[in-house]
């Protein structure tokens, strides 16, 4: 059974985790605030970027005037993974699920033949990556030493995924993340980017009624990089966001956690002092009747 002092220091010890924990869950929130706001802000330029590009692809059709990034290379013999996740943990599952969604889908190629190859972005998804797919890795992406996540950034992904598609290194890339719902509920997600992979709908089918000057396949060659940054960096607004949302989570459950230990521990205190002072009594009664 632990001593008075050592059931006190563990009460204390308690408590100072459970400052840390408030102070950090009070800092989500705060950052949470700000993530969100740029994460919808993104999505209604990022919504109707789709739409448009997705009337021109359709008008474009699978001719071989198309540009590569839309046709592809007419094969999927490799596959270019990019993991997203954070830099920082103590997030809850965000991590974890978004490694555990990219390493699925690199077991469910390889089982098919395909070659694999991973790019990580945020080094908790690397350390989680190179357990098992060490040799897979083909570079990482150190957003560290940035506060706030930028187009800029965005824009250096990019061009490091066009340079191996350019160079041939691979035939289909896809990006892996978590898409923001609310501050309980982060969706992981698998995005094809390379072939460019859009969804017509009505908005698109409108688009595709327009004269446009110069071809749609001039147009759709210089938008698709441009399009490719634009997913990458909806995709990081949307980690930064559910980052916040998962730790914030996180943080509160630890807080509480932390607050039930204390009670029980102070029980237990509380307990084991009274039993001491009984047996003192008991002493001292004992001894009074002896003499």
């Amino acid at each position: 059974m632990p001593s008075l002092k050592d059931l006190k220091n563990r009460i204390e010890s308690v408590k100072s985790t459970r400052k840390i924990t408030k102070a950090m869950q009070m800092v989500a929130a705060a950052k949470l605030r700000r993530a969100q706001e740029s994460a919808e802000a993104a999505r209604p330029y990022a919504e109707r970027f789709n739409a448009v590009m997705a009337g021109l692809a359709a008008s474009v059709g699978g001719s071989d005037s198309a540009p590569l990034l839309l046709r592809g290379t007419g094969s999927d013999q490799v596959h270019l993974l990019v993991v997203m996740t954070a830099e920082r943990g103590l997030c809850g599952g965000f991590n974890s699920n978004i490694a555990k969604l990219a390493r699925a889908r690199a077991h469910e190629l390889l089982a098919k033949g395909k070659t694999v190859k991973i790019l990580t972005v945020g080094k908790k998804g690397r350390d989680a990556i190179k357990r098992d797919f060490a040799k897979h890795s083909v570079g990482h992406v150190d957003l560290s030493g940035i506060k706030s996540v930028g187009y800029a950034n965005a824009q250096d992904i990019a061009r490091d995924v066009l340079a191996r598609f350019d160079a041939g290194e691979f035939d289909v890339a896809t990006i892996f993340y978590a898409k923001f719902e609310n501050v309980v509920t982060q969706v992981p997600t698998a995005q094809q980017i390379i072939p460019a992979a859009f969804e017509t709908d009505g908005e698109g089918d409108e688009v595709a009624l327009f004269d446009y000057e110069p071809s749609e396949e001039a147009i759709l060659a210089d938008l698709l990089p441009r399009g490719v940054a634009t997913q990458i960096f909806s995709a990081l607004l949307e980690n930064g966001a559910s980052e916040q949302g998962a730790r914030m989570s996180a943080m509160d459950n630890a807080t509480r956690n932390a607050g039930e230990m204390i009670d029980k521990l102070t029980i237990e205190f509380n307990r084991s002092r009274q039993a001491v002072i009984t047996n003192e009594l008991i002493e001292i009664i004992s001894g009074a009747e002896a003499l």
